[in-house]
């Protein structure tokens, strides 16, 4: 199940969402490491390690991360998921909230994405790299403020492949049900490394409860 498309507002330009969108494809392509070594390098260096953190509270480096780790991606196929999420739910939620407070949200959201992940796993040495914990954060937002809304989605099963619309309610639900499910999976396994599920439901929870807060400031301006 892959959503596709969904419901947008008829003449408004989402520039802020492009912007982050064109941001993350940049950072990949112009700085992608060309050897192992290099990759290694450029994670530890600019991607969020909770144990910086937790070990060194004090240092500003570990807390930059936070930001720099948000338009870092592993790898192709990482990217492309992370930016389809935003392409598709990220515009109809700048529209809810303007260019400006929609571009302060997203990093907001985002260090609440680091937040989770850093209180589960506080001595992890593994870098964190993606923009799904920020993204989590516009997907809480938008269940909030369009669970009616029609998601397009391709839909699976054994050979048959159809395009289908789908409360986004549903679309939404389950993918957070998804990521509580592995988190919790992770967890009880004593596992490590792999998908930094508490970012996304960090980011997730956060973007529900925050978004009407952004909107409601928005209104008062």
């Amino acid at each position: 199940m892959i959503p596709i498309a969904d419901e947008n507002k008829k003449g408004y330009f989402p520039f802020v969402n492009y912007l982050f969108l064109a941001a993350n494809i940049f950072v990949f392509f112009y700085f992608n490491p060309a050897t192992e070594a290099a990759a290694a390098k450029f994670y530890n260096s600019f991607g969020l390690i909770p144990n910086q953190i937790t070990q060194h509270p004090m240092q500003l480096k570990g807390y930059l991360t936070i930001f720099t780790s948000m338009f870092m991606h592993g790898g192709l196929m990482h990217l492309a998921g992370n930016m389809l999420y935003l392409w598709i739910f990220g515009d109809n939620i700048e529209y809810a909230l303007g260019h400006f407070r929609y571009f302060i949200f997203y990093f907001v959201v985002g260090i609440g994405a680091a937040a989770g992940q850093i209180i589960i796993e506080p001595t992890s040495t593994m870098p964190m790299v993606g923009a799904s914990g920020a993204i989590s954060g516009v997907l809480g937002a938008y269940l909030l403020k369009y669970p009616r809304n029609r998601v397009s989605i391709l839909f699976f099963f054994i050979i048959i492949i159809r395009v289908i619309k789908v409360p986004a309610i549903v679309v939404l639900t389950l993918w957070f049900g998804l990521q509580v499910f592995s988190g919790y999976f992770h967890i009880s396994q004593g596992l490590s490394g792999g998908v930094a599920w508490f970012a996304h439901i960090g980011g997730f929870v956060s973007g529900f409860v925050l978004v009407k807060f952004f909107e409601a400031f928005s209104k008062r301006k």
